[in-house]
């Protein structure tokens, strides 16, 4: 039986006389609950998203996005960050460029230099409005469209317990016994396969392709991308040496307390690599977006960086940066085409190292 009615002309509830104290209470409780939801429901659906495509290792749980999502969300208060992990650099580009004008990303982040080019090319990014004159980058940094967030080098990482005396040279791989072998990735499909790739042509110019021919002896094999080639072959021992990070020690020592993969020093120097994020120019929340790459380079952000992404900040983190960083190497020199180059020869240089891998 119904214990109340409503008058219809102020909308207000009355109790019947014969309504007990537990109904009314039971009654009131429900309306308050009621409320509260309608209330909690509206402030959720006022909340600004910012859309965010990025590759699968940084929203990882041991990545820097959750991390960075959580510091952003509380700094902007009524914001939420979506990711939408993709699987590599060149999959964010892809996306993008297939949705076009009708992407659902307010930000694009993972992208890098050898990328930059190519993306801009869309049309679909903005100015970012970031500054980025405080940045401690081993390059001078002046687009006005891309805000990095990260730096590091190529190298082979190789196991000192399998390999006491790693090559110190492109040279000395080439000319390394048999049983030293190297897992790499396709320049294809991988950001390092074709640093790789950029590295070598920097190193040997228009002989590039002969060295690609003479290391292919010393290649046990070619992974499609880095987790593949580090976790599933490297570290099960497969091979002595892996293309990797120069960072990726850093790693190993912080949070695997061992000293046993470190990376190989060239003589020839290494080949930087910057990640950068940029606003899209659809974004409905472009001063959020801007707000967002504006808190990449902030510290609480960057402290992420270190051991979330296994890369050097693009901030001087003083004492936050962990103490195994300061025991990696340090490049003789740094070998970086411009995102121009890259963008007109890439095609070109793939072609060379394709007919260079046919000889295995």
């Amino acid at each position: 039986m119904d214990m109340t009615t409503v008058n219809k002309t102020t909308n207000s509830v009355f109790f019947h006389p014969t309504a007990n104290a537990l109904q009314r209470s039971l009654f009131i409780t429900l309306l308050i609950a009621f409320s509260m939801l309608i209330s909690t429901t509206s402030i959720a659906a006022e909340k600004r998203l910012l859309t965010v495509y990025t590759y699968d290792s940084f929203t990882a749980e041991w990545g820097p996005g959750p991390a960075i999502k959580a510091g952003f969300e509380e700094q902007c208060g009524d914001c939420t960050i979506e990711f939408v992990a993709l699987d590599s650099s060149a999959g964010i580009l892809n996306r993008v460029q297939l949705e076009g004008k009708n992407t659902r990303a307010d930000i694009v982040l993972g992208l890098d230099t050898n990328l930059m080019a190519i993306a801009e090319d869309t049309g679909l990014l903005a100015e970012s409005g970031v500054d980025t004159n405080a940045l401690t980058l081993p390059v001078e940094w002046s687009s006005k469209t891309f805000v990095p967030y990260d730096y590091g080098y190529f190298a082979f990482v190789y196991d000192s317990e399998a390999l006491t005396a790693p090559p110190t040279s492109f040279e000395e791989l080439i000319n390394a016994p048999d049983d030293v072998k190297i897992i790499v990735q396709d320049p294809r499909t991988s950001t390092p396969g074709l640093g790789l790739l950029l590295w070598l042509k920097s190193v040997y110019g228009d002989e590039a392709a002969a060295k690609w021919t003479a290391l292919q002896p010393r290649i046990l094999s070619v992974t499609k991308g880095w987790s593949e080639a580090y976790f599933s072959l490297f570290l099960n021992g497969e091979a002595p040496m892996v293309l990797s990070y120069s960072t990726s020690p850093g790693y190993h020592m912080e949070v695997d307390k061992t000293e046993r993969y470190q990376a190989a020093a060239f003589k020839e120097g290494h080949y930087l690599q910057v990640e950068v994020a940029a606003l899209l120019k659809r974004s409905p929340n472009a001063e959020l977006g801007r707000e967002f790459l504006a808190y990449l380079i902030d510290t609480d952000a960057q402290s992420t960086i270190p051991l979330g992404n296994v890369m050097y900040p693009v901030i001087d983190l003083e004492e936050q940066l962990p103490e195994s960083f300061n025991k990696l190497i340090s490049p003789a020199s740094t070998h970086l085409f411009s995102p121009d180059q890259v963008r007109d020869n890439r095609k070109q240089w793939i072609d060379e190292w394709l007919e260079a891998s046919t000889t295995r």
